[in-house]
């Protein structure tokens, strides 16, 4: 409870108690001493508005200003108005940012310069370029800060062509721009990767003394680095003679960005040695460049290091450090960061949901995509793309057309990616007159012209859907060279339906497109075995050995107490390889006896029998469910990834082992998840 403080002051005594608590930080007691004033004054409001917003609570601000205004009591000046500015511009709150420059534009204080700089600075922050400029042209008088604030607004409003035309007005209107004018259009150089002009600001800020500025330098690194010209970057950042932490937080971005994590990792230590305070950008520059750069695992461990340090996260580390926990499918890590991100109320964070949504999509976990997705409380393209690809990935093609539509109906608009979500889900799932349809509604319904990456998805779906010869004529019809995508879908479904014809079309063709690629000899190789041409068959080993190309190992993994045990055929090297042969061995058996026969057709080697069998036991999909199920220890459900695509003699071995131990099987390979329950998989056999 708060202590008693004096009431009933005289109005100068008021203002004077007001400005100490407010200058030790101590709001409560301000707001108790203010709340105590019958007539409170303009100046009281806007001190106490300020404060609000200086200590992190610009929501607080606004609440604040809206209750002045509302009271009636009091005339609105120019310095409320730049107070509540501020705090629209710290909220980013863009509703309330339009209703106060209506009310300086009733209080005909608008084209104050004052007031006219805080508003575009305002609709800048908030990315709303219409309102900024508005203002910036209604001012008959503009000084350096209008200038830089106008430059500034652009580019937050991703407009880095009309930031650099505004600061060639500038010039030319003879204002004569600052460090912060410089550091404000520099970045306007890095989003168009104009080299030319970055240069010509940087020959600017050294002619005018700018070239020691920080901020500036921290702007040229960025922009150097977006440009690939590292060494350039590299240049600025060791002519400075004390770099502060912004500095140091350009060049390890501008190493990561530039596909150098190891120098980036060496920055990021040389800061924490030399004594660098680090904030959250330096933290997030490292997590978010590790988990963009293929070292999750680095990622994963430095958010520790930032906790144990006292560093708080924010959505930008959460975000990045689920990316990171998607690529190790590190699904148990998303749900521990999922517990963090509830505990400190990120879930209302689009961003992060978002984020959310996909890690247990990809970690096998649907249902709880799922689920998750229908909470959140707003929902934008992004969103809408990755719930729509989820079930598309996990063979849910008509829970993929069906959001679709809701998105449609919710005011939504598609884009590139949303249709080949919805395409990909149509082509796993057997939706051929869907997928058809959808294909022909792009430009016509929605404006959105095919790529070549859709028409690869729609001869997926017709190949698929078993139309081999409308396929081979859609390939035909595609107006830009046909992609190895395209035959490479042919090709695959010419192995499903056993088309042997086709099958050499789309493969020799595929042949000189990418003659490197071992899939497509593998799989015109499984085509004529099948057909039981060993001649052509052979002609296909010896052409592959002739060039040099080596059939992709394939390799499978599963996370067992927070460890991945990686699986490839034959492996024996794990500890409970014995006990894994052996239920193996009992479950072919029991196969048998059950009438399933192991499918040779899926063995690639010149062999016979029992030799056949035997090594379609040691593929590294069974093995790594068969440790899956070793080490259940209460669980109803095991997962296991895989680099290629699962044979259909472990597909038919897995559904038979999922209904014989009564758990749930999920197992991700190259093209999709398969979820096996009851004897039963989700893909219905058509994969």
């Amino acid at each position: 409870m708060l202590s008693k403080i004096p009431t009933n002051l005289p109005s100068h005594l008021n203002v004077k108690f007001i400005k100490k608590f407010l200058n030790l930080g101590d709001l409560a007691r301000a707001r108790q001493l203010f709340d105590g004033i019958s007539e409170p004054d303009v100046q009281s409001w806007t001190l106490l508005i300020s404060a609000y917003t200086k200590n992190g609570r610009s929501k607080d601000a606004i609440k604040v200003y809206t209750e002045v205004k509302n009271s009636g009591k009091i005339s609105l000046d120019k310095f409320v108005i730049l107070a509540v500015a501020k705090a629209c511009a710290v909220s980013g709150d863009l509703v309330k940012a339009k209703e106060i420059h209506f009310d300086a534009l009733k209080l005909k204080i608008s084209s104050d310069l004052l007031v006219g700089n805080a508003l575009i600075d305002m609709y800048g922050k908030c990315k709303y370029f219409d309102g900024g400029e508005q203002v910036f042209g209604d001012l008959m008088i503009k000084d350096v800060i209008t200038w830089t604030s106008f430059c500034s607004c652009c580019v937050n409003c991703g407009l880095p062509r009309a930031a650099l035309r505004a600061f060639q007005d500038m010039v030319l209107s003879r204002v004569r721009p600052n460090a912060m004018t410089l550091s404000s259009v520099v970045p306007a150089c890095s989003h168009l990767k104009c080299l030319n002009s970055g240069r010509e600001i940087h020959g600017y800020a050294l002619k005018n003394g700018m070239g020691e500025n920080q901020f500036v330098n921290s702007a040229l690194v960025d922009m150097y680095s977006s440009c690939s010209s590292i060494k350039h970057a590299e240049l600025v950042f060791s002519n400075l003679t004390q770099p502060d932490v912004v500095s140091w937080n350009a060049i390890t971005s501008a190493y990561f960005s530039n596909g150098e994590s190891e120098k980036a990792l060496d920055t990021f230590q040389s800061m924490r040695t030399r004594g660098v305070k680090l904030d959250n950008v330096s933290w997030n520059s490292v997590i978010s460049g590790c988990a963009d750069n293929g070292k999750a695992r680095e990622a994963i461990e430095l958010l520790g290091d930032m906790q144990q340090l006292g560093c708080k996260p924010n959505r930008i580390t959460i975000t990045s450090t689920l990316t990171a926990c998607t690529v190790l499918e590190a699904w148990r890590g998303g749900k521990e960061v999922h517990a963090y991100i509830t505990r400190h109320c990120f879930m209302e964070d689009l961003l992060v949901c978002t984020a959310l949504v996909l890690i247990y999509a990809k970690g096998g976990d649907l249902k709880t995509s799922n689920r998750l997705f229908s909470m959140m409380p707003s929902r934008d393209t992004v969103a809408w793309n990755t719930i729509i690809i989820a079930n598309s990935m996990h063979g849910r093609g008509e829970r993929a057309l069906s959001l679709f539509n809701e998105m449609v109906s919710s005011g939504v608009k598609p884009n590139s990616v949303t249709f080949t979500g919805v395409l990909s889900g149509c082509s796993h799932s057997h939706m051929v007159d869907e997928g058809l349809s959808i294909f022909h509604s792009m430009a016509k319904d929605h404006k959105v012209e095919p790529d070549a990456e859709h028409y690869s998805c729609m001869v997926d779906v017709l190949s698929r859907g078993g139309r081999l010869f409308d396929a081979y004529s859609f390939i035909h019809q595609m107006p830009e060279e046909p992609s190895a995508a395209a035959w490479g879908a042919l090709l695959g479904s010419c192995r499903i339906y056993k088309n042997v014809e086709l099958g050499r079309v789309a493969a020799h063709r595929l042949f000189e497109i990418e003659p490197d690629n071992p899939g497509n000899y593998v799989l015109l190789f499984n085509i004529l075995v099948t057909a039981k041409q060993w001649g052509e068959a052979s002609e296909v080993r010896k052409l592959m050995r002739d060039r040099g190309i080596r059939k992709v190992p394939g390799c499978s993994w599963i996370r067992v107490n927070n460890r991945v045990h990686t699986f490839v055929v034959g492996d024996t090297n794990n500890d409970l390889s014995h006990d894994i042969y052996k239920f193996l061995d009992e479950v072919r058996v029991k196969m048998k006896l059950a009438g399933f026969y192991p499918k040779t057709e899926y063995v690639l080697q010149d062999l016979d029998g029992e030799e056949q069998e035997e090594s379609l036991c040691n593929h590294g999909e069974k093995l790594a469910v068969a440790f899956g199920v070793l080490n259940l220890r209460g669980e109803s459900c095991i997962r296991v990834f895989k680099n290629l695509r699962i044979c259909g003699d472990c597909h038919n071995t897995i559904k038979f082992i999922a209904k014989l131990v009564g758990i749930e099987i999920i197992v991700r390979d190259s093209l999709r998840f398969h979820h096996f329950n009851e004897g039963l998989c989700s893909c219905k056999d058509f994969w």
